[in-house]
């Protein structure tokens, strides 16, 4: 993908977050929905092992779908700009909360080439009170795992 049309995603991705509705401190997080972003994180990394497109597009939230429009421009743009998430080696399960009003939970992630990543996905409630992933943010950590 040209660098251009990443430059737009990652700037489209950053507004929707920016604009995006977020719950108030009275709407805490329960343990159902900390189980549920565990869980949901958990089935679209297999559907990446996979390249299972259609299964991983099903667990972005319908601003994310409209912007990529086809579950293999999705998956084409998580292999470019997201590979530790697309073939982690391994991951592991950090906090979940609500961050300025956002549901976010973070991932630990070993990429595959050995660097240490922080993802933190996001999340949005949907009208049938189901979950999907908002967005995602890596940051690459210190250090490197042997």
């Amino acid at each position: 993908m040209p660098k251009p049309i990443l430059k737009f995603f990652s700037f489209s991705l950053i507004a929707l977050w920016m604009f995006m509705p977020s719950l108030s401190a009275a709407e805490a997080l329960t343990e159902s929905d900390k189980k549920s972003f565990q869980k949901i994180i958990t089935n679209q990394i297999a559907a990446f092992r996979v390249d299972n497109a259609d299964a991983a597009f099903a667990f972005a939230s319908p601003r994310i779908q409209q912007i990529f429009g086809d579950p293999q421009v999705f998956i084409t743009m998580v292999k470019q700009s997201y590979f530790p998430v697309y073939r982690p080696k391994s991951y592991e399960f950090g906090d979940a909360e609500l961050k300025n009003g956002q549901p976010t939970k973070v991932v630990k992630i070993l990429g595959p080439n050995g660097i240490l990543w922080a993802a933190l996905y996001t999340f949005q409630k949907q009208e049938d009170g189901s979950w999907r992933i908002s967005g995602v943010y890596l940051l690459k950590q210190d250090g490197a795992a042997a």
